[in-house]
């Protein structure tokens, strides 16, 4: 017995017209609530904030990642009850604290995953505003370029009145006010990732590495990317101190 099925023609959640690519159907509409609650879903993930899953974003009626920052403790109180309300918002809070990399991971920009995040951060990008307005110098193939200029135009950041709030909500939800000291770190040698030492320097800080010039018995680890020999690195095999790469101290 043959059954037909017949291919839907439009969205089960917005009533779109559904577009046919390689075997696939895909929704285009950006204000799609289906596809804004995944989002969110995605951006809970990658910001590691637990206890808000799909059925507690259903009831606080999230469309928006930036809702989650935005609601206030009474909020989640009212809506989750105060035990997992108090909790979660602990959660968020605590989620304040990371990378930028990760936070930009985390907003579905289409082909910008953990790995071009991270490359995005190490180019000395460390804010969105940064990101936008420097997008067309960072030669991430026309593609990328294309897909966060869409975002960023959709997102109303170049052109919304408001958008130095925005910008500082979502500052809030990329820097803590303190962060976790990760250990002493000394640089040596060509870098694979970097133009200049400075640049270096400021990424190993925003990941909570205090960089210093001179290898002694507080440092923790060398960074040594070319593998050459230098005075620097021999006292720090002398001293048992791991000689790493960049990459490997903030992944």
């Amino acid at each position: 017995m043959t059954i037909q099925i017949e291919i839907p023609t439009t969205c089960p959640s917005c009533a779109s017209d559904l577009e046919l690519v390689n075997s696939q159907l895909f929704c285009r509409n950006k204000d799609c609530p289906a596809q804004s609650t995944k989002k969110v879903e995605a951006f809970i993930k990658k910001m590691r904030i637990k206890g808000l899953g799909p059925a507690s974003i259903s009831k606080l009626g999230f469309v928006h990642p930036l809702e989650i920052y935005e609601s206030s403790l009474e909020y989640y109180v009212e809506v989750l009850g105060e035990k997992i309300g108090q909790k979660i918002f602990n959660e968020i809070e605590n989620s304040k604290t990371t990378t930028f990399a990760t936070f930009l991971s985390a907003l579905s920009i289409p082909l910008v995953g953990e790995t071009l995040s991270k490359k995005i951060m190490l180019a000395g990008v460390g804010s969105l505003d940064e990101l936008v307005h420097n997008l067309n110098d960072l030669n991430l193939g026309p593609k990328v370029t294309e897909n966060i200029d869409k975002w960023a135009l959709s997102e109303a950041y170049l052109d919304a009145t408001d958008i130095e709030e925005h910008l500082l909500i979502m500052s809030v939800g990329i820097s803590g006010s303190e962060q976790v000291h990760k250990g002493n770190v000394c640089i040596t040698g060509k870098l694979n990732d970097f133009s200049n030492r400075a640049k270096a320097k400021e990424c190993l800080e925003g990941y909570g590495y205090t960089v210093t010039t001179t290898v002694s018995g507080k440092t923790d680890y060398l960074v040594c990317e070319d593998g050459s020999t230098s005075s620097k690195s021999k006292k720090a095999e002398s001293l048992g101190i791991p000689i790493v790469t960049i990459d490997s101290l903030i992944n």
